[in-house]
């Protein structure tokens, strides 16, 4: 699986659950059911590699400022939320963590934000074919801190100041 069959089982997934994270993951499952067993392993792979680079400050006080606070089980599941809005949205947001305000459209902070499902669909996926758990991916370990420069996410000048975009949307 090539990272273009990657995005494309996302999107198609985010698309027939209608933005839903819950029914994304539920979708998502039901797609790679349709593949073999390795496709699987290969989309798991595409999946935390994704995840991993995801974890950075930047992208952790962004996810604050938009969730109104975010612990780190807040913030795994932000991650798996925001690979599930797609590339261009994953990528943005990596790219500079301020454009998740005009890259995402509607956000109910109830319901968005939060994927953790998303982030087992492949684990899921691969025991309903197989029985067996999921083979390690040979993935180099993930980051033991987050990547970049530690912000404090309580100085509100700072977040306002670093995510002024996000700030004004989410923090009226």
């Amino acid at each position: 699986m090539d990272e273009t069959e990657f995005w494309e089982l996302i999107d198609a997934s985010r698309e027939s659950a209608e933005g839903d994270p819950e029914e994304q993951a539920d979708a998502l499952v039901e797609r790679l059911l349709g593949l073999d067993p390795d496709a699987v392993v290969d989309f798991a792979r595409h999946f935390e590699a994704r995840y991993n680079r995801a974890y950075s400050w930047d992208l952790w006080a962004a996810a604050s400022v938009m969730l109104g606070g975010a612990s780190d089980d807040a913030f795994d599941y932000f991650r798996c939320w925001l690979i599930g809005q797609g590339r261009e949205v994953f990528e943005g947001g990596l790219h500079d963590p301020d454009q998740l305000a005009e890259l995402v459209d509607d956000f109910d902070e109830s319901v968005d934000g939060d994927a953790e499902e998303l982030g087992y669909a492949a684990d899921e996926a691969y025991e309903q074919m197989t029985g067996g758990v999921m083979p390690d991916l040979e993935l180099p370990p993930p980051p033991r801190e987050p990547l970049g420069a530690y912000l404090d996410f309580d100085d509100e000048r700072t977040m306002a100041e670093r995510f002024p975009t996000l700030w004004d949307r989410f923090r009226p």
